[in-house]
């Protein structure tokens, strides 16, 4: 399979940050429009700047990607066409659902109040399904509302979550830095949304190993886990038998949903190559994978390229791909016959045509 076979069948993006996903353009016009100085106004020198930054293996300079594009999101104006543009996007690459996480609190550079951010993101998402559905591609597209992990924790954004569910808002997650940061740091804030039955992922098993995994998923109650990967560190290879420790038997055998960006992992140090990323054992022994693009922009991804680097590392074919996307469609935070309808009258039809 080539990308181009890949980009017309259906997929599902659980995991992709607002801020990490923007036209290279748009973050042009944007920062422009804000008075903020960008390394190049050159739209394909800015794409490269961003991978290369990326890229890098410095950490400095990854987080002064995100600087740029968060720059390029504080009016409802520019919130909205990022938002419409995310769906429009994805919607060219064959995304029948997408998930758009980001922070709330990082939008309010001019006086936007929390709501006023939520709701602009939901007119784009809006407008971009709409425009989608014009071009003859239907999608369906939510909001994931994050905090950041290394501020203060508070509930706000697990209240203006619960404010919302019913109104483009699917989902909480906190990401950010996880060394130092652990989850539990937030449990007030996932209790009150257990109490409250609303759905919430959380950044674990990236940049920090099992301990992260463990609290997530033993102490915040997380619903999928953001990346998981490092749970293989509770795997064991031994003359080609694995053998999984009890964190790893239970996050595979309770089903919990690993989001995994592989070119992202890779860029954060996961493994050196694809063929040595951690998502072809996981697959292998059936733990819930789904597959993601994290960031496109510092990526340089898509959704159709990501499948199309795992066909060339681990050799998978079409029914891996289905696997995957049904695996990421249930975990969708939809409710059940929303997201049985499309495994059933989207995504299987067009697999098995």
């Amino acid at each position: 399979m080539d990308i181009d076979d890949i980009r017309r069948l259906p997929k599902v993006a659980l995991h992709d940050h607002l801020d990490g996903g923007l036209r290279p353009q748009t973050v042009i016009d944007l920062c422009t429009e804000n008075g903020h100085p960008l390394p190049t106004t050159d739209a394909d020198e800015l794409s490269d700047w961003f991978f290369e930054a990326a890229d890098s293996g410095s950490l400095v300079r990854y987080l002064e990607t995100f600087e740029h594009t968060v720059a390029a999101m504080q009016t409802t104006a520019q919130l909205a066409r990022v938002a419409h543009e995310f769906v429009v996007d994805q919607a060219l690459d064959g995304v029948v659902y997408a998930e758009a996480r980001y922070s709330p609190q990082l939008h309010r550079q001019q006086g936007l109040t929390l709501e006023k951010v939520v709701e602009a993101v939901r007119d784009g998402l809006m407008s971009g399904m709409a425009e989608a559905s014009r071009r003859g591609h239907h999608i369906t597209a939510r909001q994931i509302v994050t905090s950041m992990r290394h501020t203060e924790p508070t509930l706000d954004t697990a209240r203006l979550a619960l404010a919302y569910r019913d109104d483009s808002v699917c989902g909480f997650d906190i990401a950010g830095a996880e060394d130092g940061f652990p989850p539990s740091r937030f449990a007030d804030a996932f209790d009150f949304l257990k109490r409250n039955n609303m759905f919430f992922t959380i950044h674990a098993g990236e940049a920090f190993g099992l301990p992260s995994i463990w609290e997530a998923v033993q102490v915040c109650g997380a619903d999928r886990l953001g990346h998981g990967v490092r749970i293989v560190e509770d795997i064991t290879i031994d003359e080609d038998t694995a053998r999984l420790g009890r964190l790893a038997a239970y996050v595979r055998d309770a089903r919990i949903p690993l989001e995994v960006a592989p070119s992202s992992n890779l860029q954060t140090g996961i493994a050196a190559t694809m063929s040595e990323h951690p998502v072809g054992l996981l697959r292998d022994l059936q733990f819930n994978v789904t597959i993601n693009c994290d960031n496109r922009l510092m990526s340089r991804t898509t959704m159709s390229r990501e499948f199309a680097l795992l066909v060339e590392a681990f050799g998978w074919d079409k029914a891996d791909i289905e696997w995957c996307t049904i695996n990421a469609m249930r975990a969708a935070f939809l409710p059940h016959d929303h997201r049985e309808s499309i495994v059933r009258e989207v995504i299987r039809p067009a697999y098995r045509a």
